[in-house]
């Protein structure tokens, strides 16, 4: 599904990057998966889609943009992400904060 203009891989992918696994309002990221380069909404997504484990972005690997605002289509580096308070630094959409509970498959903090 192109969301903004960026490819973003999953099942049932919405135009805001929710999916089969997340579709709540406030679930508008997509992640760009370290492993791949590919965005994905989830990693259940990644985990059915992909043929490959997943491979975690580092602390020093932080400054790589590989957040994806589903609202507006603004790419936001891991720091930007890990720290905006769970709404987009650029359109101020809300996150959804649950999705921090999620965040030991994407980063290594």
């Amino acid at each position: 599904m192109l969301v903004h203009g960026y490819s973003v891989y999953g099942i049932d992918v919405d135009e805001r990057t929710g999916c089969a696994h997340y579709r709540s309002a406030l679930d508008i990221i997509a992640i760009r998966f370290k492993c791949c380069q590919r965005y994905y909404p989830c990693h259940h997504c990644h985990d059915v889609v992909a043929d490959h484990p997943i491979k975690r972005w580092n602390s020093n690997e932080f400054y790589n943009e590989a957040v994806l605002c589903g609202h507006c289509g603004q790419q936001l580096t891991i720091q930007q992400y890990l720290t905006c308070n769970n709404q987009c630094p650029n359109c101020q959409a809300n996150f959804n904060p649950g999705c921090r509970l999620h965040h030991d498959h994407y980063f290594s903090e």
